[in-house]
């Protein structure tokens, strides 16, 4: 690690990873130390005491009928024509099908459409964000995920936070993640798949992460992945649930929740917007297991203006 990075990190964390990863010669399961729900629910909470509660013990909420079909349609024709030209927009933004041409992400997904910052605020997404974490809320990262049919390419098991605090500098789990389905998401055709409680364990993985990971950890995920033997032992004690439903379904999930997605052969491609939400007091640090940052459109770094939650309808 640079000695620059190395130097700020342990001026802001007071020298203690709390969440060491990537060591050499190493995995570890370790206990989480922090809270899944950060709040206290009251009745003024924008979700129900069972929906928070479900959240803080299985890491992830499914949430349906939250948008208006109008509302629906609007963002799925936003996203088609987003997609339709994915080749005009940043390069770094878009990332392609592994072997082809078609667009698998968009990154800075707000920066690239109005509707899509319009959604990134609304209290649906970005009010129970803030709820869930307790702190004015920042956009950490955005895409829109797509998954062609027939090609689209599974994403391997994984936790988000070991990839934010190892690569970016994420310092505590108080993230939160939400994706708005924007076509039907089933099983058969890829939808995400989370073990329920696993949040509250941290797979501290082994493996140096190489220079520049993130060109390839896009489109195949390697390092930072728990073993085999890990997600055995992980799957078995917590399970496996699918997170289906129709476009417009809302799926919120803990930043370190095990997750990932199997391979669309099907005909049905799937599409999701997705919104990354740090708490404002959980800005970036240097990267804790990395030689430096990931570029900005995979991790908004610097002073953390916090979002303005919209009440309105979307169209």
């Amino acid at each position: 690690m640079p000695l620059e990075f190395a130097d700020e990190q342990s001026a802001r964390s007071g020298g203690k990873d709390l969440y060491p990863s990537r060591r050499r010669d190493r995995e570890e399961w370790l206990e989480r130390a922090d809270p899944v729900l950060w709040s206290e629910w009251t009745p003024a909470a924008p979700i129900s005491r069972e929906q928070a509660e479900s959240f803080r013990r299985d890491g992830f909420l499914v949430l349906k009928d939250m948008f208006e079909a109008d509302e629906v349609t609007a963002l799925i024709e936003r996203a088609s024509a987003l997609r339709d030209d994915g080749r005009n927009l940043r390069r770094e933004d878009v990332v392609f099908e592994p072997k082809s041409e078609s667009v698998r992400t968009i990154f800075r997904l707000e920066e690239h459409d109005p509707l899509m910052m319009r959604l990134a605020c609304d209290r649906r997404l970005a009010g129970i964000a803030r709820f869930l974490l307790n702190d004015d809320v920042y956009i950490h990262q955005s895409r829109l995920n797509y998954k062609p049919g027939f090609t689209g390419k599974e994403f391997y098991w994984h936790s988000d936070f070991e990839t934010w605090h190892a690569e970016d500098g994420m310092p505590r789990m108080r993230a939160v993640s939400a994706s708005l389905l924007l076509t039907d998401n089933r099983a058969r055709n890829g939808a995400l798949m989370l073990m329920p409680g696993s949040q509250d364990v941290y797979i501290s993985c082994e493996g140096e992460t190489p220079d520049a990971n993130h060109e390839t950890s896009l489109k195949a995920q390697e390092v930072g992945t728990p073993s085999q033997d890990s997600l055995a032992r992980l799957s078995e004690r917590f399970g496996i649930t699918d997170a289906e439903g129709p476009a417009g379904t809302l799926i919120l999930f803990d930043c370190n929740t095990i997750h990932g997605s199997n391979g669309n052969i099907t005909p049905s491609p799937r599409s999701n917007a997705f919104f990354v939400y740090n708490a404002v007091s959980n800005r970036l640090q240097a990267p804790f297991a990395a030689a430096r940052p990931r570029p900005a459109y995979l991790a908004r770094r610097g002073d953390a203006e916090p979002l303005e939650i919209r009440a309105d309808r979307l169209v």
